[in-house]
């Protein structure tokens, strides 16, 4: 059987105000055009269809067109909710999804509650996101330190997924991070840190694949069984993964042989960089900042003022984010006001200030977790 394998498209999401859901719909029909092309079979949707609970009707219609399209095809679909889907509203639209031939599955369903389902004689195990505090019960939360909560969901996810792939089962699609994986820019890091994941272990070795979600840049995570992440369809934020390799995946599986995968490259969506330059550089690289073709953010080490954000904003296109900072020999800056501040830098700007703490890693990392996790559709 041919297979499309995606995952993460982040309908909805808007990065520093800017819409990137057409873009996302535009990434969509070209994989329209690749399930013509290359006689895909069945399509997995690994998750993160959203990027939140609600979110708008262009978003909405972009997935309902691409799944109309499969139809159009005769084409089957599977998808399964992602962190930042909202279970209750993706098994709403289950019934609506139906009529295209798409099964929508948003919430854990035990093997024989439909857990794992059957296409073209292929028998699929689905396991939808499942968040830390779902699998982790408060009791156990209260009575075990961090160790003790780890090791309570490494053992639960070896259960459950020992549950769903019993002897027959030739597929699982999964939304979660398997140990090792590398993020690529733009994931929940509390949902992605090794803390909560799953040991590549636990994937049963008579899996001819997995296909996973979650994960925004595309690799391969085992090899007993063949398991893969597909990445974002599109580049979703700036930092360390701007240059991830990301796209889509073409499976293919054949009885009693190991699944044969071939990289999508995505080079869908506008790119993005951040630029990190000296204030005194600014206007030897002016016109490469105006050409690059995709989004920018831009960090400037000098001593910043209004007026100079103005005119980058007016004169660089597609400029979305400005930071100035101070060289480090200049000594620390005055504090910033607080509405200026996101809610980490506030919260370091707080423990300095009434603390007198310096040195705040580890907080701050605690802090944005925490911050994440509250923030995380439920």
């Amino acid at each position: 059987m041919r297979i499309l394998h995606t995952a993460d498209w982040h309908l909805g999401k808007t990065l520093k105000g800017q819409d990137r859901t057409p873009e996302v719909h535009e990434a969509l029909k070209e994989l329209l055009g690749l399930v013509s092309s290359e006689r895909v079979e069945l399509v997995l949707v690994s998750g993160d269809l959203f990027d939140r609970s609600v979110v708008s009707s262009a978003a909405e219609a972009a997935a309902f067109e691409f799944f109309v399209g499969l139809k159009e095809k005769g084409i089957p679909a599977l998808v399964i909710a992602g962190n930042h889907d909202s279970r209750e509203r993706l098994e709403a639209l289950a019934p609506l999804l139906a009529l295209t031939g798409t099964r929508a599955y948003g919430n854990l369903r035990f093997a024989q509650e439909g857990g794992v389902v059957e296409v073209g004689g292929l028998r699929v195990a689905l396991l939808p996101f499942l968040s830390e505090r779902r699998l982790v019960k408060a009791q156990q939360l209260l009575q075990q330190d961090t160790g003790g909560w780890r090791q309570t969901y490494a053992e639960g996810m070896r259960q459950l997924i020992a549950h769903l792939t019993a002897p027959g089962v030739h597929l699982l699609m999964a939304h979660l991070t398997v140990e090792g994986a590398q993020l690529g820019g733009g994931e929940f890091t509390f949902h992605t840190t090794n803390s909560y994941a799953v040991l590549k272990g636990h994937l049963p070795p008579t899996l001819g694949y997995v296909a996973l979600g979650h994960i925004h840049k595309q690799q391969k995570v085992s090899d007993g069984p063949v398991a893969w992440y597909p990445g974002s369809l599109i580049q979703l934020d700036f930092g360390e993964g701007e240059g991830a390799p990301r796209g889509a995946l073409l499976v293919e599986l054949e009885p009693g042989k190991p699944a044969r995968v071939h990289e999508i490259p995505g080079r869908w969506g506008k790119p993005l960089k951040t630029f990190r330059l000296r204030l005194e550089d600014l206007d030897r690289r002016w016109e490469e900042l105006r050409e690059f073709p995709g989004y920018t953010k831009l960090v400037l080490e000098g001593q910043g003022n209004p007026a100079l954000r103005k005119r980058l904003f007016e004169e660089v296109p597609r400029l979305l984010d400005v930071e100035f900072q101070a060289p480090s020999r200049e000594g620390p800056s005055p504090p910033a006001s607080p509405e200026r501040l996101s809610w980490s830098e506030a919260y370091a700007q707080y423990r300095r200030e009434t603390a007198g703490e310096a040195s705040l890693d580890e907080l701050l990392k605690a802090f944005q977790e925490v911050l994440e996790e509250v923030l995380a559709p439920r």
